[in-house]
């Protein structure tokens, strides 16, 4: 009996084992079915990037390490930046717009308008090599605004004053207490005008435009994706499928493999992008737009 017990020992303790732990085994098992390739291509490394910029443009820091992490990646022959925004706060669309710049310096960058590619996110894209919007996109709105509200009659209604100490007069410039003076709102002019300034040179620069015809290519003015091509914003009108086509062209790649963007990342930023537009419609800013 004792020879039989030592010659099934390993079995019956492999079983042993199994019953003792069989939650965690089951747990490790799933998250295999989960996480698991489904596909040889899946295993393979990718060799050309797809970045998306979806929404308003508020806050960047997951699209910019995307883009250092494509930049400095060598494995990455190209990026496709897919554009789907109708622009948003200054200072981040320059950021992602000289982010683009330093990637292109190092590898080609196609830019794709799929649904809207204005003010803020126009920016963003325009030092790349190419840009391709869909037939069914607007382009555009190369312009600076900022919004603020007189609530001032609703104050003396329900019975509210406001009191502040400052030094400074245009401390309280942009104030939503009373209507702004002449003095503030040319204060804020000059704020406004030399940021229009800043953004219609850079675009005049990247896209090789006359910036002493700013009129017709910026002031605001909303364009089709044919039009937008005829004043020089765009290099040519086409779906996503031409985009990718032309990247794989100029990145120089035999067999284009793509990055799977996880789908609960999809559903952060679509969150991302709602809590923004929520923010910035309690709290308004200087926005490209």
């Amino acid at each position: 009996m004792e020879f039989i017990k030592k010659l099934f020992s390993p079995i019956t303790a492999t079983m042993a084992y199994i019953q003792n732990h069989f939650k965690a085994m089951l747990f490790l098992l799933l998250l295999f079915i989960i996480f698991a390739p489904g596909s040889e291509k899946e295993l393979q490394s990718n060799n050309l990037e797809k970045i998306s910029l979806i929404g308003p443009i508020m806050e960047v820091s997951e699209i910019l390490t995307q883009i250092e992490q494509a930049t400095s990646d060598d494995k990455i022959k190209g990026v496709l930046f897919v554009v789907d925004s109708p622009g948003g706060a200054v200072s981040p669309s320059v950021e992602l717009a000289y982010a683009i710049k330093r990637l292109k310096e190092k590898k080609p960058v196609i830019v794709y308008a799929q649904g809207t590619i204005a003010s803020g996110s126009y920016y963003a894209g325009i030092w790349a090599n190419e840009i391709i919007a869909n037939p069914g996109s607007m382009i555009g709105s190369i312009g600076v605004i900022m919004e603020g509200a007189d609530v001032s009659g609703l104050m003396n209604k329900i019975g509210i004053k406001s009191q502040s100490v400052q030094a400074g007069i245009y401390k309280k410039v942009g104030t939503p207490e009373r209507e702004w003076t002449p003095s503030e709102v040319n204060e804020l002019n000059k704020v406004i005008q030399g940021t229009y300034d800043m953004f219609t040179s850079d675009v005049a620069s990247a896209r090789g435009l006359d910036i002493k015809k700013r009129d017709t290519f910026a002031n605001a003015h909303i364009f089709t994706a044919s039009q937008a091509k005829e004043v020089g914003l765009i290099d040519a009108v086409g779906v996503i499928y031409d985009a990718k086509e032309k990247l794989v062209k100029l990145s120089g790649v035999t067999k284009p493999v793509w990055n799977e963007e996880d789908k609960f990342d999809k559903l952060m930023k679509k969150l991302s992008a709602q809590t923004a537009v929520t923010l910035h419609t309690y709290f308004p800013n200087v926005v490209l737009r």
